[in-house]
Protein backbone atom coordinates (compact mmCIF):
# COMPACT_ATOMS: atom_id res chain seq x y z
CA UNK A 1 0.00 0.00 0.00
CA UNK A 2 1.49 3.34 -1.05
CA UNK A 3 0.36 6.70 0.34
CA UNK A 4 1.93 10.07 0.86
CA UNK A 5 -0.62 12.78 1.68
CA UNK A 6 -3.30 13.48 4.28
CA UNK A 7 -6.30 12.39 2.15
CA UNK A 8 -4.59 9.09 1.37
CA UNK A 9 -3.96 8.22 5.03
CA UNK A 10 -7.69 8.69 5.62
CA UNK A 11 -8.41 6.23 2.80
CA UNK A 12 -5.63 3.82 3.72
CA UNK A 13 -6.78 3.36 7.35
CA UNK A 14 -10.09 1.52 6.73
CA UNK A 15 -8.68 -0.47 3.81
CA UNK A 16 -5.69 -1.62 5.88
CA UNK A 17 -8.07 -2.63 8.67
CA UNK A 18 -10.25 -4.67 6.29
CA UNK A 19 -7.32 -6.36 4.55
CA UNK A 20 -5.68 -7.17 7.88
CA UNK A 21 -8.90 -8.50 9.39
CA UNK A 22 -9.40 -10.88 6.48
CA UNK A 23 -6.26 -12.79 7.43
CA UNK A 24 -5.35 -13.35 3.78
CA UNK A 25 -2.61 -10.78 3.26
CA UNK A 26 0.86 -9.74 4.30
CA UNK A 27 0.74 -5.95 4.03
CA UNK A 28 3.63 -3.53 3.62
CA UNK A 29 3.05 0.22 3.82
CA UNK A 30 5.17 2.73 1.89
CA UNK A 31 4.97 6.41 2.90
CA UNK A 32 6.34 8.52 0.06
CA UNK A 33 6.84 11.55 2.30
CA UNK A 34 4.91 13.84 -0.07
CA UNK A 35 3.32 15.29 3.09
CA UNK A 36 6.02 15.34 5.78
CA UNK A 37 4.67 17.95 8.22
CA UNK A 38 3.50 16.17 11.40
CA UNK A 39 0.12 17.93 11.19
CA UNK A 40 -0.44 16.52 7.69
CA UNK A 41 1.23 13.15 8.14
CA UNK A 42 2.42 11.65 11.44
CA UNK A 43 -0.64 12.64 13.43
CA UNK A 44 -2.84 10.61 11.09
CA UNK A 45 -0.85 7.41 11.57
CA UNK A 46 -1.27 7.60 15.35
CA UNK A 47 -4.85 8.88 15.35
CA UNK A 48 -6.16 6.39 12.79
CA UNK A 49 -4.23 3.40 14.18
CA UNK A 50 -2.17 2.90 11.04
CA UNK A 51 1.07 0.96 11.72
CA UNK A 52 4.33 2.80 11.17
CA UNK A 53 5.24 2.55 7.49
CA UNK A 54 7.67 -0.17 6.48
CA UNK A 55 9.36 2.33 4.17
CA UNK A 56 9.49 6.13 4.09
CA UNK A 57 10.81 7.57 0.84
CA UNK A 58 11.14 11.08 2.26
CA UNK A 59 10.58 12.88 -1.04
CA UNK A 60 9.46 16.10 0.65
CA UNK A 61 8.10 19.20 -1.04
CA UNK A 62 8.81 19.74 -4.73
CA UNK A 63 7.14 20.26 -8.09
CA UNK A 64 4.89 17.58 -9.55
CA UNK A 65 7.60 16.42 -11.97
CA UNK A 66 10.31 16.25 -9.31
CA UNK A 67 8.13 14.44 -6.76
CA UNK A 68 7.07 11.84 -9.32
CA UNK A 69 10.66 11.33 -10.47
CA UNK A 70 11.90 10.99 -6.87
CA UNK A 71 9.21 8.45 -6.01
CA UNK A 72 9.99 6.39 -9.12
CA UNK A 73 13.69 6.32 -8.23
CA UNK A 74 13.16 5.42 -4.57
CA UNK A 75 10.20 3.04 -4.91
CA UNK A 76 11.66 0.96 -7.74
CA UNK A 77 14.27 -0.93 -5.64
CA UNK A 78 11.65 -1.56 -2.93
CA UNK A 79 9.27 -3.13 -5.43
CA UNK A 80 12.11 -5.23 -6.81
CA UNK A 81 13.08 -6.42 -3.33
CA UNK A 82 9.55 -7.09 -2.05
CA UNK A 83 8.11 -8.40 -5.34
CA UNK A 84 4.50 -7.92 -4.20
CA UNK A 85 1.51 -9.68 -5.74
CA UNK A 86 -0.35 -6.38 -5.86
CA UNK A 87 0.22 -2.68 -5.26
CA UNK A 88 -2.56 -0.45 -3.92
CA UNK A 89 -2.75 3.30 -4.51
CA UNK A 90 -5.33 5.87 -3.41
CA UNK A 91 -6.82 8.99 -4.96
CA UNK A 92 -5.04 11.37 -7.29
CA UNK A 93 -1.84 12.76 -5.76
CA UNK A 94 1.67 12.70 -7.22
CA UNK A 95 2.31 9.68 -4.98
CA UNK A 96 -0.62 7.88 -6.61
CA UNK A 97 0.55 8.35 -10.19
CA UNK A 98 4.22 7.70 -9.46
CA UNK A 99 3.59 4.50 -7.50
CA UNK A 100 1.15 3.17 -10.10
CA UNK A 101 3.58 3.86 -12.93
CA UNK A 102 6.47 2.28 -11.03
CA UNK A 103 4.48 -0.88 -10.31
CA UNK A 104 3.35 -1.14 -13.93
CA UNK A 105 6.95 -0.84 -15.12
CA UNK A 106 7.82 -3.80 -12.88
CA UNK A 107 4.75 -5.72 -14.12
CA UNK A 108 3.03 -5.64 -10.72
CA UNK A 109 -0.79 -5.35 -10.89
CA UNK A 110 -2.06 -2.00 -9.65
CA UNK A 111 -5.23 -1.49 -7.63
CA UNK A 112 -6.63 2.04 -7.81
CA UNK A 113 -8.93 2.99 -4.96
CA UNK A 114 -10.99 6.02 -6.04
CA UNK A 115 -10.75 5.12 -9.72
CA UNK A 116 -12.61 6.70 -12.60
CA UNK A 117 -13.09 10.22 -11.27
CA UNK A 118 -12.42 13.06 -13.68
CA UNK A 119 -12.37 16.86 -13.71
CA UNK A 120 -11.76 17.05 -17.50
CA UNK A 121 -9.09 19.73 -17.25
CA UNK A 122 -5.49 18.70 -17.85
CA UNK A 123 -4.26 21.97 -16.38
CA UNK A 124 -5.11 20.48 -12.98
CA UNK A 125 -2.20 18.40 -11.60
CA UNK A 126 -4.59 15.93 -9.98
CA UNK A 127 -6.30 15.29 -13.33
CA UNK A 128 -3.00 14.21 -14.87
CA UNK A 129 -2.46 11.88 -11.91
CA UNK A 130 -5.93 10.36 -12.31
CA UNK A 131 -5.40 9.69 -16.01
CA UNK A 132 -1.93 8.18 -15.56
CA UNK A 133 -3.07 5.94 -12.71
CA UNK A 134 -6.17 4.60 -14.42
CA UNK A 135 -4.23 3.97 -17.64
CA UNK A 136 -1.92 1.45 -15.92
CA UNK A 137 -4.24 -0.06 -13.29
CA UNK A 138 -5.64 -3.58 -13.24
CA UNK A 139 -8.31 -3.36 -10.54
CA UNK A 140 -10.58 -0.29 -10.41
CA UNK A 141 -12.56 0.47 -7.27
CA UNK A 142 -14.91 3.38 -7.95
CA UNK A 143 -16.52 5.37 -5.14
CA UNK A 144 -19.45 6.43 -7.31
CA UNK A 145 -21.32 5.28 -10.40
CA UNK A 146 -19.91 8.37 -12.14
CA UNK A 147 -16.48 6.77 -11.84
CA UNK A 148 -17.74 3.55 -13.43
CA UNK A 149 -19.31 5.47 -16.32
CA UNK A 150 -16.16 7.54 -16.94
CA UNK A 151 -14.09 4.35 -17.21
CA UNK A 152 -16.68 2.81 -19.53
CA UNK A 153 -16.43 5.85 -21.83
CA UNK A 154 -12.67 5.36 -21.87
CA UNK A 155 -13.10 1.70 -22.89
CA UNK A 156 -12.15 0.28 -19.47
CA UNK A 157 -14.63 -2.41 -18.44
CA UNK A 158 -12.66 -5.29 -16.91
CA UNK A 159 -12.25 -5.50 -13.12
CA UNK A 160 -14.25 -2.29 -12.60
CA UNK A 161 -16.31 -2.21 -9.39
CA UNK A 162 -18.63 0.34 -7.79
CA UNK A 163 -17.73 -0.14 -4.12
CA UNK A 164 -18.59 3.18 -2.50
CA UNK A 165 -16.08 5.56 -0.96
CA UNK A 166 -13.62 4.15 1.60
CA UNK A 167 -13.44 7.53 3.33
CA UNK A 168 -17.08 7.04 4.32
CA UNK A 169 -16.10 3.79 6.06
CA UNK A 170 -13.89 5.70 8.46
CA UNK A 171 -16.61 8.25 9.17
CA UNK A 172 -19.18 5.53 9.86
CA UNK A 173 -16.76 3.65 12.13
CA UNK A 174 -15.66 6.68 14.15
CA UNK A 175 -19.00 8.51 14.24
CA UNK A 176 -19.37 8.53 18.04
CA UNK A 177 -15.99 10.21 18.49
CA UNK A 178 -17.27 13.29 16.66
CA UNK A 179 -19.86 13.95 19.38
CA UNK A 180 -17.35 15.12 22.01
CA UNK A 181 -17.16 18.58 20.54
CA UNK A 182 -17.97 21.17 23.21
CA UNK A 183 -14.46 21.46 24.67
CA UNK A 184 -12.88 22.07 21.27
CA UNK A 185 -15.51 24.66 20.29
CA UNK A 186 -15.22 26.41 23.66
CA UNK A 187 -11.43 26.64 23.35
CA UNK A 188 -11.85 28.31 19.97
CA UNK A 189 -14.54 30.70 21.15
CA UNK A 190 -17.22 29.37 18.79
CA UNK A 191 -20.51 27.52 19.17
CA UNK A 192 -22.25 24.84 17.13
CA UNK A 193 -24.03 26.17 14.06
CA UNK A 194 -22.59 29.67 14.39
CA UNK A 195 -19.36 29.47 12.41
CA UNK A 196 -18.04 28.45 8.98
CA UNK A 197 -15.25 25.91 8.44
CA UNK A 198 -12.87 26.67 5.57
CA UNK A 199 -9.88 25.13 3.82
CA UNK A 200 -7.85 26.19 0.78
CA UNK A 201 -4.86 24.32 -0.61
CA UNK A 202 -5.23 23.49 -4.32
CA UNK A 203 -2.52 24.80 -6.62
CA UNK A 204 -5.07 26.59 -8.81
CA UNK A 205 -5.83 28.80 -5.81
CA UNK A 206 -2.54 29.00 -3.93
CA UNK A 207 -0.42 29.61 -7.05
CA UNK A 208 -2.75 32.32 -8.35
CA UNK A 209 -2.57 35.40 -6.10
CA UNK A 210 -5.70 36.94 -7.61
CA UNK A 211 -7.68 33.78 -6.86
CA UNK A 212 -6.31 33.48 -3.34
CA UNK A 213 -7.02 37.15 -2.61
CA UNK A 214 -10.62 36.77 -3.79
CA UNK A 215 -11.07 33.72 -1.56
CA UNK A 216 -9.54 35.33 1.53
CA UNK A 217 -11.65 38.48 1.01
CA UNK A 218 -14.74 36.27 0.96
CA UNK A 219 -13.63 34.47 4.13
CA UNK A 220 -13.10 37.80 5.92
CA UNK A 221 -16.48 39.16 4.77
CA UNK A 222 -18.48 36.05 5.73
CA UNK A 223 -21.61 36.55 7.87
CA UNK A 224 -20.21 34.25 10.58
CA UNK A 225 -16.73 33.66 12.04
CA UNK A 226 -14.59 31.51 9.73
CA UNK A 227 -12.36 28.79 11.21
CA UNK A 228 -9.51 28.50 8.71
CA UNK A 229 -6.84 25.83 9.37
CA UNK A 230 -4.11 26.98 7.00
CA UNK A 231 -2.22 24.46 4.87
CA UNK A 232 1.56 25.12 5.06
CA UNK A 233 1.72 25.84 1.32
CA UNK A 234 -1.14 28.33 1.57
CA UNK A 235 0.40 30.06 4.58
CA UNK A 236 3.74 30.41 2.79
CA UNK A 237 2.05 32.23 -0.10
CA UNK A 238 0.01 34.41 2.25
CA UNK A 239 3.18 35.53 4.02
CA UNK A 240 5.17 35.97 0.80
CA UNK A 241 2.58 38.34 -0.70
CA UNK A 242 1.57 40.08 2.56
CA UNK A 243 -1.98 38.82 2.23
CA UNK A 244 -2.33 38.58 6.00
CA UNK A 245 -1.80 42.33 6.30
CA UNK A 246 -3.93 43.26 3.31
CA UNK A 247 -7.07 41.38 4.35
CA UNK A 248 -9.20 42.17 7.44
CA UNK A 249 -9.10 39.28 9.90
CA UNK A 250 -11.73 40.30 12.42
CA UNK A 251 -13.79 37.18 11.67
CA UNK A 252 -10.99 34.88 10.52
CA UNK A 253 -9.78 32.33 13.05
CA UNK A 254 -6.45 31.19 11.57
CA UNK A 255 -5.09 27.92 12.99
CA UNK A 256 -2.63 25.15 12.20
CA UNK A 257 -4.14 22.10 10.45
CA UNK A 258 -6.14 19.81 12.75
CA UNK A 259 -6.02 16.06 13.16
CA UNK A 260 -8.74 13.90 11.66
CA UNK A 261 -11.12 13.77 14.63
CA UNK A 262 -10.95 17.49 15.41
CA UNK A 263 -11.49 18.27 11.73
CA UNK A 264 -14.65 16.14 11.73
CA UNK A 265 -15.92 17.81 14.90
CA UNK A 266 -15.43 21.24 13.33
CA UNK A 267 -17.11 20.21 10.06
CA UNK A 268 -20.02 18.47 11.80
CA UNK A 269 -20.82 21.51 13.96
CA UNK A 270 -20.33 24.17 11.27
CA UNK A 271 -23.17 26.06 9.66
CA UNK A 272 -21.42 25.72 6.31
CA UNK A 273 -18.10 24.68 4.76
CA UNK A 274 -15.92 26.56 2.25
CA UNK A 275 -13.32 24.36 0.56
CA UNK A 276 -11.39 23.32 -2.52
CA UNK A 277 -10.67 19.88 -1.01
CA UNK A 278 -12.44 16.83 -2.39
CA UNK A 279 -12.02 15.08 0.96
CA UNK A 280 -13.62 17.93 2.90
CA UNK A 281 -16.50 18.12 0.38
CA UNK A 282 -17.21 14.44 1.07
CA UNK A 283 -16.84 14.82 4.84
CA UNK A 284 -19.24 17.78 4.91
CA UNK A 285 -21.71 15.74 2.86
CA UNK A 286 -21.49 12.84 5.33
CA UNK A 287 -22.23 15.20 8.23
CA UNK A 288 -25.08 16.81 6.24
CA UNK A 289 -23.41 20.21 6.26
CA UNK A 290 -23.65 22.25 3.02
CA UNK A 291 -20.42 23.16 1.26
CA UNK A 292 -19.43 25.92 -1.13
CA UNK A 293 -16.67 24.81 -3.49
CA UNK A 294 -14.05 27.53 -4.02
CA UNK A 295 -12.69 25.71 -7.06
CA UNK A 296 -14.00 25.75 -10.62
CA UNK A 297 -14.99 22.07 -10.75
CA UNK A 298 -15.36 18.91 -8.71
CA UNK A 299 -15.43 15.20 -9.46
CA UNK A 300 -18.09 14.60 -6.77
CA UNK A 301 -21.06 15.12 -9.06
CA UNK A 302 -23.50 13.16 -6.91
CA UNK A 303 -23.10 15.69 -4.09
CA UNK A 304 -23.73 18.55 -6.50
CA UNK A 305 -26.81 16.83 -7.91
CA UNK A 306 -28.30 16.38 -4.45
CA UNK A 307 -27.70 20.06 -3.74
CA UNK A 308 -25.36 19.68 -0.76
CA UNK A 309 -22.55 21.45 -2.64
CA UNK A 310 -22.39 24.32 -5.11
CA UNK A 311 -19.47 25.53 -7.21
CA UNK A 312 -18.60 29.17 -6.58
CA UNK A 313 -15.04 29.16 -7.87
CA UNK A 314 -12.40 31.57 -6.53
CA UNK A 315 -14.81 34.49 -6.74
CA UNK A 316 -15.57 36.92 -3.90
CA UNK A 317 -18.92 37.73 -5.47
CA UNK A 318 -20.03 34.11 -5.98
CA UNK A 319 -18.82 32.88 -2.60
CA UNK A 320 -20.52 35.80 -0.81
CA UNK A 321 -23.78 35.22 -2.69
CA UNK A 322 -23.92 31.54 -1.74
CA UNK A 323 -22.96 32.29 1.85
CA UNK A 324 -26.07 34.43 2.15
CA UNK A 325 -28.45 32.43 -0.06
CA UNK A 326 -27.69 28.70 0.22
CA UNK A 327 -30.81 26.56 0.35
CA UNK A 328 -30.16 23.39 2.33
CA UNK A 329 -31.70 20.40 0.49
CA UNK A 330 -34.33 18.25 2.17
CA UNK A 331 -32.97 14.97 0.78
CA UNK A 332 -29.69 13.22 1.68
CA UNK A 333 -29.12 10.07 -0.34
CA UNK A 334 -25.82 8.82 1.18
CA UNK A 335 -24.70 8.40 -2.42
CA UNK A 336 -21.05 7.80 -1.46
CA UNK A 337 -21.66 4.43 0.15
CA UNK A 338 -22.82 2.51 3.19
CA UNK A 339 -19.59 2.25 5.16
CA UNK A 340 -18.73 -1.20 3.76
CA UNK A 341 -16.51 -0.25 0.81
CA UNK A 342 -13.26 -1.47 2.39
CA UNK A 343 -14.72 -4.88 3.19
CA UNK A 344 -15.92 -5.23 -0.41
CA UNK A 345 -12.49 -4.21 -1.70
CA UNK A 346 -10.68 -6.72 0.54
CA UNK A 347 -12.88 -9.54 -0.72
CA UNK A 348 -12.52 -8.52 -4.38
CA UNK A 349 -8.72 -8.32 -4.09
CA UNK A 350 -8.63 -11.77 -2.49
CA UNK A 351 -10.81 -13.23 -5.25
CA UNK A 352 -8.63 -11.64 -7.92
CA UNK A 353 -5.39 -13.00 -6.46
CA UNK A 354 -6.94 -16.43 -5.93
CA UNK A 355 -8.05 -16.52 -9.55
CA UNK A 356 -4.47 -16.17 -10.73
CA UNK A 357 -5.44 -13.71 -13.49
Amino acid sequence: MVAGARPQFVKLAPVFKALNASGHFLIKIVHTGQHYDHLLSGIFFSELNIPDPDYNLGVGSASQAVQIAEILLKLSPIIQAENPDLLIVFGDTNSTAAAALCAAIHKIPVTHIEAGLREFDKNIPEEINKLVTDSVSTLYFCPTNTGVQNLLKAGITEHVYHTGDVGMDLLFNLGQEFEASKDLLDRMGISAGNYIFATCHRAANTDNIENLTEILRAFAAAPRPVVFPVHPRTYKVMVQYNLLDAIPQCKLILTDPFGFTDTQILIKNAAMVLTDSGGVIKEAYFHQVPSIIIDKQTEWLEILEEGWSVIAGPSFENISRYLHNFEIPEHHGMSLGDGKASEKIAQLIYEYLQSGQ
